[in-house]
C-alpha cells in the first residue's frame, strides 16, 4: 500500500509499504477514507534529522473496518469508525477515569515508529478501546466535522474542561490554530460569556467569531498581556486555553489569568521548564493539562456534529489525496492553509 514517510526535515515522502496485517487477536485494521495533516506534525518537519527508516505519519483518522481479531468485540467489518490519535485498551484503570491517554498499553499514532493514518490503511492495537463506531455513511456531508473528534475537537474541549470553563466566565484561547479554533468552540458550548482570541491571521478571526470568539487581540508578547488587561478591567479572564506551546505562549497565557482562574495547557510544550511558574504559584494559578483524552469525548461532543449544533470541520480549508500530502505540509508550514484534510 502507500502511506506518508517523513525522512527528515521538509523531507515528506509517499512511499509503498507493506499492507499491515493483524499481529494480535485484539487488532482491528481499517481502510482510511478520511486523515489529516496536524499542526504538530509540523515540529518534526521543521526540526528532524535525516532518517534512513523514515517515521510513517498521521494520528488522525475515519476509516472502515476491513478485518478484526478474534477477541474483538465492539466493532466488526464494514463499520465505520473515529480512529484517535493514541490506541488505548479501553480496560485499565486509566481507561475507566476517562484519560485513555494514560493507558498503561499507550501508543501514539504517527509517532515513535509507528503506523501513520496518512495512507491508504493501518492496523490498530487494543481495537475495542481505541476506536469508536460512528452511525454515518463513509461519504456522509458530516465527514470534516467528524474527523476532528480523532484530534483537534476532543483537544481544544479538554483545554476547556481543564481550565474549568462555564457559565459567565470570561475565557481566552491563545492560539488560532484548528485546536485553537475548536477551543473558542469548546468555550461557547460549555456557557463563556466573553471569548477572546489572541491571534493574528483574517480568515482564522473571521473563523472564530463565527465560532463565538467575542474580543480579538492580535498583538503579541507584553503587548498582548497589557492588552488583555485594559479589556478586563485589570484582572485578566478566569480561564486561559493554551493551544500553542512556545515559551511566549505560556508566558502570555500566565499573565493573563486572573488571581485564582486556571489555564488548560495543550499545546506540546517546547520548553522542559514551564514558563511563568512563580507569576501562577503566586496568583494561585491552576495549570493543567496534557495529551487529551479524545477517546472518552467523543460520545458527549458527537450529538452536537450530529445534529449540526457545532460546526468544527470548517477548520479545515483544503483537500487533497495521498500525492498531494507533501504540498499540504508546505501549505501549512507556510500559513498558506489552515489544516489539511487527505482523503487516501
Amino acid at each position: 500500500m502507500r502511506a506518508t514517510i517523513m525522512r527528515g526535515a521538509g523531507d515528506v515522502r509517499i512511499e509503498k509499504v507493506p499492507d499491515p496485517t493483524i499481529i494480535e487477536s485484539t487488532n482491528a485494521l481499517i481502510r482510511v477514507t478520511r486523515a489529516c495533516v496536524c499542526g504538530s506534525d509540523l515540529w518534526p518537519y521543521r526540526s528532524m534529522q535525516p532518517s534512513e527508516r523514515g517515521q510513517p505519519m498521521g494520528h488522525e483518522a475515519i476509516g472502515v473496518v476491513e478485518a478484526v481479531g478474534a477477541d474483538v468485540r465492539t466493532v466488526k467489518r464494514g463499520d465505520i469508525v473515529v480512529m484517535p490519535f493514541a490506541s488505548s485498551d479501553g480496560t485499565c484503570n486509566f481507561c475507566h477515569e476517562g484519560l485513555p491517554t494514560a493507558c498503561i498499553h499507550l501508543s501514539f499514532f504517527g509517532n515513535q515508529g509507528n503506523e501513520g493514518a496518512q495512507a491508504e490503511a493501518i492496523r490498530i492495537p487494543y481495537a475495542d478501546g481505541t476506536l469508536f463506531p460512528i452511525p454515518v455513511g463513509k461519504d456522509d456531508a458530516l465527514m470534516p466535522s467528524l474527523l476532528t473528534l480523532a484530534d483537534v475537537l476532543g483537544t481544544g474541549h479538554h483545554a476547556a474542561v481543564v481550565a474549568k470553563v462555564g457559565p459567565g466566565k470570561d475565557v481566552a484561547v491563545v492560539g488560532d490554530g484548528a485546536v485553537g479554533l475548536c477551543g473558542v468552540i469548546a468555550a461557547k458550548r460549555l456557557g463563556a460569556e466573553r471569548i477572546f482570541l489572541l491571534g493574528r491571521h483574517p480568515d482564522r478571526i473571521a473563523l472564530a467569531r463565527e465560532f463565538g470568539a467575542t474580543d480579538i487581540v492580535s498583538e503579541r508578547g507584553p503587548e498582548a498581556i497589557e492588552r488583555m488587561r485594559q479589556l478586563t478591567g485589570g484582572h485578566g479572564v478566569h480561564a486561559v486555553l493554551e493551544c500553542v506551546g512556545l515559551t511566549q505562549a505560556m508566558k502570555t497565557a500566565v499573565e493573563i489569568t486572573r488571581a485564582g482562574g486556571a489555564i488548560g495547557r495543550v499545546g506540546v510544550p517546547q520548553d522542559a521548564a514551564m514558563p511563568g511558574s512563580q507569576t501562577a504559584f503566586y496568583h494561585n494559578v491552576t495549570v493543567g493539562g496534557g495529551p487529551a483524552p479524545v477517546r472518552a469525548y467523543i460520545r458527549e461532543l458527537l450529538p452536537d456534529i450530529l445534529e449540526g449544533r457545532i460546526q468544527p470541520g470548517r477548520v479545515f480549508d483544503r483537500s487533497v489525496d495521498l500525492d498531494g500530502v507533501p504540498g499540504g505540509y508546505r501549505d501549512m508550514n507556510d500559513r498558506k492553509a489552515l489544516k489539511v484534510m487527505v482523503r487516501p
